[in-house]
């Protein structure tokens, strides 16, 4: 195996554990904010027909940047909104590109979720090993702890 081969092996690991280890920590760290509600990034990424990447970004923020609505959390409503994102090559998201894909249909979740956007982080999206700037979609789930029954 040469000096190539070894590297692209190595970014390949690197990027699968980096992708384990963030989904890990999103998963049990559950994306939470204990003292004002639940508001998680969903890991299921609905097909986006124009992305030219294999692998879609990862966003890899330890704990999500979204701030569910105090009004919203209080009246117990929970929401998802769809946002259309863009990323660069080294997974910078471009301000400018994030769009409301799918309303929650409660304006202050939308509008919470696309600034919650400018502080997310991503891993880039791969196409055949090489990063690569792409579109997608990113899922944005506002769940109130309060409706959650206990174990």
């Amino acid at each position: 195996m040469n000096a190539v081969e070894r590297g692209l092996l190595r970014r390949t690991h690197l990027r699968s554990s980096a992708f384990i280890c963030g989904l890990g920590v999103l998963l049990a760290a559950g994306c939470t904010r204990r003292d004002d509600g639940t508001v998680t990034l969903g890991t299921d990424q609905p097909a986006s027909q124009e992305s030219v990447a294999d692998m879609p970004p990862v966003a890899i923020n330890p704990v999500s940047p979204m701030v569910y609505p105090p009004a919203l959390l209080e009246q117990g409503i929970e929401g998802r909104v769809l946002l259309r994102l863009y990323v660069d090559a080294q997974g910078k998201l471009v301000t400018d590109s994030t769009r409301v894909a799918e309303s929650s249909g409660y304006p202050a979740f939308d509008s919470a979720a696309v600034r919650g956007a400018t502080s997310l982080r991503f891993s880039p999206a791969l196409r055949h090993g090489r990063p690569v700037s792409a579109p997608f979609l990113q899922p944005v789930h506002f769940r109130n702890p309060r409706n959650r029954s206990t174990p």
